[in-house]
């Protein structure tokens, strides 16, 4: 008799476990929350540790009361979805809200789903999302960076609003300051040089490909070129590089297979582009994803590898 061991995905072919994988992912994430915590104060602070705890809590109470024990790595997994909720949200953001946003990335975007592994979207972005459409008044109210050395704190637009806007500014200095994180906006959108680093060390370590963030990053320069937008604006600004980067290539959401990753990325840049210049809502990273982790089972299904060793069956002649 033989034993085997069923085990959801995702399923690591290395040594390397999937815990490990969340910790790497962590450790990415490190510059881009200190920056946050740097440019906006004690509320991205307050903000991060109520997002991480509430996260954790409501998927161990989840799993003890009503699925059983908790793995280890499943509580690992939900304080990354703590942090990156929190990175998807302003610093503004209301602490009763980030706890309801947290109810629904863990119990209806992860748990109902069956718990890690088995969730068909991202449970950040279905957070993300639900505060969107329910807060919108407070999920686009961005404090602007440096408040905390101020008598007050205030807010302003950010740069895809103005682009929305029709207000595109030719100064050089506007990049710089979308670079180091001199702006307003989410968390985890300010400053991209902090994100691009951790995307640096993902690929170093090997726990992302570059084939779903590169595509995303090439189809939105090539859609703004042919438009006629300052591509650079549209890639620093907004949460283009946090969800090409750390939510795009989550495991379980995103396809499996080479070709896959790209085809996924390519429809996740032009889905983005379309909702920045023609939607109702000014940033479009979060739907993009969503909508096209629906269609990863799709992409998978159409884009997987031949099977080594297989004989296309012959026609046979009609008799």
């Amino acid at each position: 008799m033989y034993n085997f061991i069923e085990h959801t995905s995702p399923h690591i072919r290395r040594r390397r476990t999937a815990e490990m994988c969340m910790w790497h992912v962590i450790i990415a994430l490190a510059p881009t929350t200190l920056c946050a915590f740097y440019f906006f104060g004690l509320p991205a602070f307050e903000t991060v540790l109520v997002a991480v705890c509430s996260c954790v809590v409501f998927e161990w109470a989840i799993a003890q009361f009503l699925m059983g024990n908790p793995r280890r790595e499943s509580l690992v997994a939900a304080g990354l979805t703590g942090l990156l909720l929190a990175l998807n949200l302003p610093a503004s953001m209301p602490w009763w809200a980030i706890i309801l946003g947290s109810i629904v990335a863990i119990g209806i975007g992860k748990m109902c789903f069956g718990g890690l592994g088995c969730n068909i979207f991202n449970p950040a972005l279905v957070g993300r999302v639900f505060l969107l459409i329910s807060f919108p008044a407070a999920m686009t109210t961005w404090m602007k960076p440096g408040w905390m050395f101020e008598a007050d704190a205030s807010t302003g637009a950010t740069m895809l609003t103005a682009l929305k806007q029709g207000h595109v500014p030719d100064s050089s200095y506007q990049y710089f300051d979308l670079f180091i994180g001199n702006r307003g906006g989410s968390l985890g959108e300010v400053a991209s040089l902090a994100l691009l680093l951790g995307f640096a060390y993902l690929l170093i370590v090997r726990v992302i490909s570059w084939r779903i963030p590169i595509s995303i990053l090439a189809t939105v320069i090539v859609f703004d070129l042919c438009l006629g937008i300052q591509a650079g604006l549209d890639v620093l600004s907004g949460g283009l590089l946090l969800g090409a980067i750390f939510m795009a290539t989550d495991y379980v959401t995103s396809p499996m297979s080479n070709r896959g990753m790209i085809i996924f990325g390519i429809c996740i840049g032009i889905i983005t582009v379309c909702i920045r210049r023609w939607g109702a809502y000014p940033e479009g990273v979060s739907f993009a994803i969503l909508i096209m982790n629906g269609f990863t089972p799709l992409i998978n299904r159409y884009t997987r590898p031949r099977r080594f060793g297989y004989v296309k069956p012959q026609k046979t002649a009609a008799a």
